[in-house]
């Protein structure tokens, strides 16, 4: 019996799967359920949101490729690091090196290390939260594990040049408003000379 009719409809179906679409939309249903779909549900409760895959970009600006572009929807990575830890040193070079894209946020200042404490992360550092997984300690094994778990390739995929990784502080400072206005004192206004007075007392 010829095989070549059931290599025809595997490569068909081969081709099938990988023109299907991309999920453009994630919806959350009312028990907190998160699905990605191209064809999202009108009914219910649920709400909607389109991911516009094609034109997803990162805090840079930058686009992302097609292979890092649902993982990076789905599962957004987080550095938390500080100066002079050469953990964080580790954990920051390894994600480069894979070509993740992540958001690097340093714990420098008091009003840093307070939003920290707030986020309930622990107080050590790096920290690397992979959508709400959080993975303290700098582990190559572990951290590989969970970004495989997430999607993420295994080699980089980002392009040459790529600049999506400048640190941020923790504690955003808001920008400084635009300098006060140091207005001079009012010179109170001359007083008319006074008016001799007529013999009945009466000024004009």
């Amino acid at each position: 019996m010829s095989r070549r009719p059931a290599a025809a409809l595997f490569a068909l179906s081969a081709l099938m799967v990988s023109t299907a679409p991309q999920a453009q939309y994630k919806v959350v249903e009312p028990d907190g359920r998160v699905t990605y779909t191209d064809r999202p549900s009108l009914a219910g409760a649920a709400r909607v949101a389109p991911l516009s895959l094609p034109t997803d970009v990162v805090a840079s600006g930058e686009a992302l490729p097609a292979a890092l572009q649902q993982p990076a929807a789905r599962f957004p990575v987080t550095l938390y690091t500080m100066p002079t830890c050469a953990p964080c040193d580790n954990g920051r070079n390894y994600l480069r090196r894979r070509g993740v894209p992540f958001a690097e946020k340093t714990v420098t200042t008091l009003a840093d290390s307070k939003a920290f404490q707030s986020l309930n992360l622990g107080t050590e550092v790096p920290v690397l939260r992979i959508g709400q997984q959080v993975l303290r300690n700098f582990s190559e094994t572990t951290w590989a594990n969970d970004l495989d778990l997430a999607g993420y390739p295994a080699t980089s995929r980002l392009p040459n040049g790529y600049r999506g990784w400048e640190p941020m502080p923790l504690a955003m400072v808001p920008p400084p408003g635009p300098p006060a206005v140091v207005r001079a004192p009012e010179t109170p206004a001359a007083l008319p000379p006074a008016l001799e007075a007529t013999p009945n007392g009466i000024r004009f």
